[in-house]
């Protein structure tokens, strides 16, 4: 099965190799891209190359697409994003995305999210992307929203991180809404 590689100004998003692992884990193992991500830290290399293995065999099984999101200019992996919960009947699913901390505030999340929805809208023929967003992770809900992702509620309790129950907000994009540039539809 072919996995899509999709390129913007300054990045690749391609699948995530075994070579790719130990920048994997540097950016999953950081407090400060985990804080906010709904999973415990990693604590080993292994558990970098596991998931590596669970996303490829999420892509094969059509439940999941994940990118590995790599810089041109030096070949180095600052993150991923992707799409979760993939339902192909109902044309919709969930986007996912995190950068290494030294990457932020660069506009790297937003040109690969960018891209991302591209692909999900066209290619795939996805009619919505949801997004599901800490109530603190003040920096994703203000990507989102400069997106035009739109804010559809709060999920209580809805995830479970280090032994704690976490609020979420609840985000979506239809597909109309982006061709349209993310404006806004009538109420």
């Amino acid at each position: 099965m072919y996995f899509p590689i999709l390129e913007t100004k300054r990045l690749q998003l391609v699948e995530l190799k075994k070579k790719h692992a130990a920048d994997l884990f540097a950016i999953l193992s950081n407090d400060d891209v985990i804080v906010h991500y709904g999973m415990e830290k990693m604590n080993h290399m292994s558990e970098a190359l596991r998931l590596i293995e669970i996303l490829h065999s999420t892509y094969l099984e059509n439940r999941g697409i994940r990118w590995g999101i790599i810089r041109k200019r030096d070949g180095q992996l600052i993150g991923t994003a992707g799409l979760n919960a993939f339902n192909g009947k109902h044309k919709r699913a969930e986007i996912g995305y995190e950068i290494h901390p030294a990457f932020w505030r660069q506009g790297y999340a937003s040109e690969a999210v960018s891209e991302l929805l591209a692909y999900s809208f066209g290619s795939m023929g996805l009619s919505r992307i949801g997004a599901i967003v800490y109530p603190a992770n003040f920096a994703s809900s203000s990507l989102l929203t400069k997106l035009g992702f739109q804010h559809e509620g709060l999920l209580r309790d809805y995830m479970y991180q280090n032994n704690e129950s976490h609020d979420t907000n609840v985000y979506s994009l239809l597909k109309d809404e982006w061709k349209n540039k993310g404006r806004k539809r009538p109420v």
